[in-house]
């Protein structure tokens, strides 16, 4: 059975639809155009089969499979919808506000049952960061952050606190994916010169800190980011400070931290200094890309030791992305880069192609695993709106551009369950695309009048760095050597090489060819006499002699000499006496 067309909405002033995914590209019968311009908010279930949307007066349940309307709340400012793992509960969010007399409001964030329609429960959250709830994968444990504690509650019974999690000041928690015992990691900023520190627990054991499956402290962090790994055992933790007090950095400074559910936990040394754009687990749980250091920037892949495993060199990049097999890599420059893209085979650590997707706000892999979305998108680019869809060889499959009076808001791909979509070969040639691939020329550097007609120097403000392997070679342990430590050895090797060279001169000395009539008297072959002492007084004395030949030379040529200079030039027949009487003594 060929396995399903993943759809694609579009949210924008044109209305909400969904486009068939490749090879159609049509609009999708499944879900029937909302041409309102008022569409608010969208969101797909885990599993794909359910869509909700907002278009000002009401929140709307749709079947995508069965293509029918199987709810509709009356929620008119509801701007944040979200699906429970396994599609029993929606949750909602509006935005908070008081009476006019300063007495509280209305509850808004709410849990609805999509079974029955009914709202199991409604809280205060005064937030939009975090508002919404969250579910362990199979639904038994959800999660919300109350006044600087972690309530849990189970089996969706929202009127029962089934447990605490209870800490000085806990600011954010992650729970982790994947089936039981489900993992919580938990963020507590410092104060009063304490450090912050992150720590995993397993639920529900919360009793005090030698309940803690791990913990790392760092002094560092303003805030955190914390990324658990697929198979829930490991967290990524990217902790960052508003402000970087060396002045280094404008983006304040950002350190990367390793905690695996053992209790092991290391901060990720990374080569180079700046900023850490992007970091992406590969769905394997194996390894871990980062993006960092100053532009150009550059990117590595880590193992679970935090040792560099390939190192794809620098490049206009601030952002990676894997595929949902993991076989595949897109380091990417969005934002204030050109949009320049590289997708890497990461089996085999191969380029595959380099396309370019300028002004791209938004980036997406379709869950099929070979194709990929790029968007430019309001509020933060307002022209030149529309979406382009790929295939990852460098093909454009599919382009639409907004009219120009027009704005899209969004796209998102249909999700799908793991395994839906078959891991297919690696391709390097680029499929045929009935789509002109219109590659943006690149922007001409500004030249003065006066150089215009004149051939074109190339200058470059940075080298970039090559990409190179950084696995160690088989049968040897030893880690891969940093930059410095590379110029050292080398630097070494080529001191052992002129010494090397200097021995196999001075043993062929005695045999060679006598010096020509015009050759200055202190040309002397090298000699060795086996005393280290003897041979550094023989070295000096030929280099005063030859000193002194260099300044008779400057004398012929008509220059004046200083009165030292002179006296230099009378001792020469003193060294000379010298020179030969520690040479005869060989």
């Amino acid at each position: 059975m060929a396995p399903p067309t993943p759809l694609l909405a579009v949210r924008g002033s044109e209305g909400l639809y969904m486009v068939n995914g490749p090879p159609s590209f049509t609009e999708s019968s499944a879900f029937q155009r909302d041409s309102g311009k008022n569409c608010k908010a969208v969101a797909f279930s885990k599993d794909g089969s359910l869509f909700a949307w907002c278009n000002g007066e009401k929140v709307n349940v749709v079947s995508v499979t069965r293509a029918e309307l199987l709810r509709s709340f009356d929620l008119p400012k509801a701007v944040c919808l979200e699906f429970s793992p396994k599609n029993n509960v929606l949750a909602t969010w509006q935005a908070y506000a008081t009476g006019k007399d300063g007495t509280a409001g209305v509850p808004n964030l709410q849990l609805h049952d999509l079974r029955t329609g009914k709202c199991l429960k409604s809280f205060i959250q005064k937030k939009m960061q975090n508002w919404c709830p969250c579910w362990a994968d199979d639904e038994s444990i959800c999660a919300r952050n109350v006044n600087n504690e972690v309530h849990f509650f189970e089996n969706n019974n929202f009127n029962t606190i089934a447990n605490k999690l209870h800490l000085q000041k806990v600011s954010d928690f992650v729970l982790s994916p994947g089936a039981q015992p489900t993992k919580v990691a938990v963020y507590v900023p410092g104060s009063k010169g304490a450090p912050s520190f992150v720590r995993l627990y397993q639920y529900p054991n919360f009793g005090g800190p030698q309940s803690a499956l791990a913990n790392k402290s760092f002094f560092k962090a303003d805030r955190v980011t914390m990324l658990w790994n697929k198979k829930a055992t490991a967290v990524l933790v990217v902790a960052s400070t508003e402000v970087d007090k060396t002045g280094a950095s404008y983006y304040g400074e950002q350190t990367l931290h390793y905690i695996a559910a053992n209790g092991e936990s290391a901060v990720v040394q990374l080569p180079k200094n700046g900023p850490i754009y992007d970091v992406a687990w590969s769905p394997n749980s194996l390894e871990f890309c980062a993006v960092y250091g100053f532009m150009p920037a550059k990117a590595t892949i880590f193992n679970l030791k935090c040792d560099p495993v390939f190192d794809f060199g620098t490049g206009p990049r601030n952002a990676a992305y894997y595929s949902p097999h993991g076989h595949i890599l897109v380091l990417a420059g969005f934002g204030n880069l050109r949009g320049q893209m590289e997708v890497w085979d990461v089996k085999n650590y191969k380029l595959i192609s380099k396309p370019v997707a300028s002004d791209s706000t938004y980036f997406a892999w379709c869950p099929d695993g070979e194709h990929i979305v790029t968007a430019t998108c309001a509020p933060r680019l307002r022209v030149g709106n529309g979406y382009k869809v790929w295939h990852y060889t460098g093909s454009v499959l599919h382009t639409y551009e907004v009219p120009s009076n027009e704005e899209m808001w969004q796209v998102s791909w249909q999700p799908f369950p793991d395994g839906v979509f078959p891991e297919r070969a690696v391709r390097y040639q680029a499929v045929p695309s009935e789509v002109p691939g219109a590659e943006p020329k690149p922007a001409q550097a500004y030249r003065p009048p006066a150089l215009r007609n004149k051939p074109v120097t190339s200058s470059k403000l940075h080298e970039d760095e090559p990409p190179q392997n950084m696995k160690p070679p088989l049968g040897g342990g030893d880690k891969p050597l940093s930059k410095t430590a590379l110029k050292n050895q080398r630097k070494h090797e080529a001191k052992k090489a002129a010494k090397q060279e200097a021995k196999a001169d001075a043993n062929q000395g005695p045999a060679q060819a006598p010096a020509p009539q015009n050759a200055p008297r202190n040309a002397v072959p090298a000699t060795t006499t086996g005393d280290p002492e003897v041979d550094k007084k023989i070295k000096n004395l030929k280099k005063k002699l030859k000193a002194i030949e260099q300044l008779k030379e400057q004398a012929a040529a008509g220059k004046q000499l200083e009165k030292n200079q002179v006296e230099k030039i009378q001792k020469e027949a003193a060294l000379l006496k010298e020179l030969e009487d520690l040479e005869l003594g060989v």
